[in-house]
């Protein structure tokens, strides 16, 4: 039996659960009214990096210096957004979005301007530093939502509806919802760079990370105004005490999904570079956007798949698989040399990142109390923009002076240690005794929160 499912068969015939789809996802009550605002709030998340760049190397004749000034803003990220996501599940997401929004359209139109103006480059860095950190979580917030409406947590959709019937009928879409927010941000991967270039090169240099700044304030805030589906902020313990707070890093599983996140991170960031160093060195720098498509859809279709299937092994085990999977497969990279069979592995590469994506970001609803879920995911969301930015570096110092094969070293590098820290500490990522989890049926286990 896994270890996160307990049987409940008290001589009554086996209580029969939809299989999970994405229909039944996309009918769960209230999740239109978040997801189409959400769609359009989070591509801006996929144009600031490429915009920054665009516009500084476009005032300053230096991808060096643009490369700074965007690795500034995503530093700056990836330190301030878990900030954010604990203000969010104390105070509740519209009280952190709607003035997060607001500053970051001001620092963004301050780095224009500034840019622009061919201000220093330390200007840029003090700009970019309120545009990182001002980035609206709305990933995190998404996924906040889904576990809220499918896990059992108060919120505000399905009136009449307790928190416990909303379980039962619901939390067997969690891995589903996972893998929906996963290919919902590899496809938000794919749009927002193509309509920042576009603006950047068809309208004007600053034109990308204007839409961005428009994107952000107008979804944001439509985001924001969508209350029915926020997860309640003071939720209630048994006797109906108030339940204690705790910051999500405090929970020793969530240390070590982030540091897992942290390598799936690298091997975005060495492919990145990697790509485009093994592009040019061949003389076909066109052939970079096919190899990391390729790369992309192999992460697309994995998520589409995940989400279809309904899991009869725990998370836990799938999890380390998944990784290990990865692992291997980054492990060959730097050896291929010829366009079709870089183009295979990173297809291979990209089914396994989904995998161990959606399945780390599921273990946060078993992990987690509701009070810090939020702040959890964004601890996970910027230690894959952590492990971005690092990998994207170093893979650039390498294919400099070495060539891209030993930038493909990156995704390996990054990878494997963390796949024995997972290994290793994979008990942390054990469901607390008293269970949030549990089976229905001797055949098919679903999770079920358990009140």
């Amino acid at each position: 039996m896994s270890h996160n499912t307990v049987d409940t068969t008290e001589g009554a015939a086996p209580a029969t659960t939809p299989r999970p789809g994405y229909g039944r996802l996309l009918r769960t009550p209230g999740a239109w009214t978040f997801l189409l605002p959400g769609f359009a709030a989070r591509q801006p998340f996929a144009m600031l990096t490429i915009g920054i760049v665009l516009l500084v190397q476009h005032t300053t004749g230096s991808y060096g210096s643009a490369g700074a000034v965007a690795a500034v803003t995503g530093v700056s990220m990836a330190l301030f957004a878990p900030q954010g996501g604990k203000l969010a599940d104390r105070f509740g997401q519209r009280a952190v979005l709607v003035p997060g929004v607001l500053l970051h359209t001001a620092s963004v139109t301050a780095l224009i301007l500034l840019a622009l103006a061919g201000a220093p480059l330390w200007a840029l860095f003090l700009a970019a530093v309120p545009t990182g950190a001002s980035v609206p979580q709305i990933g995190p917030m998404v996924r906040s939502r889904w576990a809220a409406v499918l896990g059992g947590s108060p919120s505000g959709s399905s009136p009449g509806s307790s928190p416990g019937s909303r379980s039962r009928g619901y939390a067997s879409l969690l891995p589903t919802a996972a893998a929906f927010e996963s290919v919902t941000d590899e496809f938000t991967f794919v749009v927002g760079p193509v309509l920042v270039t576009a603006l950047c090169t068809g309208v004007h240099p600053a034109a990308g990370l204007i839409a961005e700044a428009v994107l952000t304030l107008a979804g944001g805030l439509l985001f924001a105004a969508q209350r029915g589906t926020q997860p309640k902020t003071g939720r209630r313990g048994e006797g109906g005490s108030a339940e204690a707070r705790v910051s999500a890093l405090s929970v020793p599983g969530v240390r070590v999904l982030a540091i897992s996140f942290l390598g799936i991170g690298s091997v975005f960031g060495g492919m990145q570079v990697s790509l485009t160093a093994f592009a040019e060195e061949i003389g076909n720098p066109g052939v970079n956007g096919l190899l990391y498509g390729v790369f992309a859809a192999g992460n697309m279709l994995a998520g589409i798949v995940c989400g279809a299937v309904a899991w009869k092994i725990g998370p836990r085990r799938r999890l380390v698989i998944g990784y290990a999977g990865l692992t291997l497969a980054a492990s060959a990279l730097w050896a291929v040399h010829s366009v079709p069979l870089l183009a295979g592995l990173g297809l291979l590469v990209g089914l396994c990142i989904a995998p161990a994506l959606i399945t780390g970001y599921t273990l946060v609803e078993s992990l987690v109390p509701a009070s810090a879920r939020t702040e959890a995911f964004t601890w996970l969301t910027g230690a894959v923009a952590l492990g971005q930015a690092a990998a994207v570096t170093v893979a650039g110092q390498l294919a400099d002076a070495h060539g891209a094969s030993s930038g493909f070293l990156v995704p390996l590098v990054g990878t494997a240690p963390a796949l024995v820290t997972l290994i290793v500490l994979r008990s942390r990522l054990t469901p607390n005794a008293s269970g949030r989890v549990a089976a229905r049926g001797m055949s098919h286990r679903v999770p079920v929160a358990v009140d």
